[in-house]
């Protein structure tokens, strides 16, 4: 048996990351919810990178932290908003109150410190999604109507198997 594991097809790393990245939202909606308070002695580390499509930081932060910044969820954040592809909060940096937007797929690091827990990510940017396609059809019109599994082409022996060569990475 080889060491090599075979190349997948099935993005599985992104899968997980996204599956992870969905806990940091549901823990921050469960704070929303709650009027914005942390329990007990819970606090939350969340560390992103900003050049990010989507983070929106002012100026002098981006200045400051031009790759990646972290930031404390404890005692002082206000307007605590999250929503499916991120959350934004107020902050108070150097006395500067600042309002950040933070898209889930800028976030490398989640750390509750009270409880030991942590998840650490890799930082998606937009072009590692593939582009979205129009629905597959037909070019043309007539063939729209037809049933689909009339548009199979039959091999010589008969058989409606189509071979596809998806190359292997070298």
């Amino acid at each position: 048996m080889s060491d090599d594991a075979p190349d997948s097809l099935i993005p599985y790393d992104q899968i997980v990351q996204e599956a992870l990245r969905a806990v940091v939202g549901s823990v921050l909606g469960e704070i929303e919810a709650g009027g914005g308070t942390l329990p007990g002695n819970h606090h939350f580390y969340i560390t992103f990178k900003t050049g990010v499509p989507g983070v929106e930081i002012p100026d002098h932060l981006r200045e400051r932290f031009p790759d990646e910044m972290t930031i404390v969820l404890q005692n002082k954040f206000w307007d605590l908003n999250v929503t499916e592809v991120g959350f934004s909060v107020g902050l108070s940096f150097n006395q500067r109150s600042s309002h950040l937007v933070v898209p889930f797929s800028a976030i490398t690091a989640f750390v509750d410190p009270a409880v030991d827990f942590g998840l650490q990510f890799q930082a998606t940017e937009v072009e590692d999604y593939p582009t979205p396609t129009d629905a597959a059809g037909n070019d043309g019109s007539d063939d729209a109507e037809r049933d689909p599994r009339e548009a199979v082409t039959k091999n010589e022996d008969g058989s409606n198997v189509v071979t596809v060569d998806f190359g292997r990475k070298k």
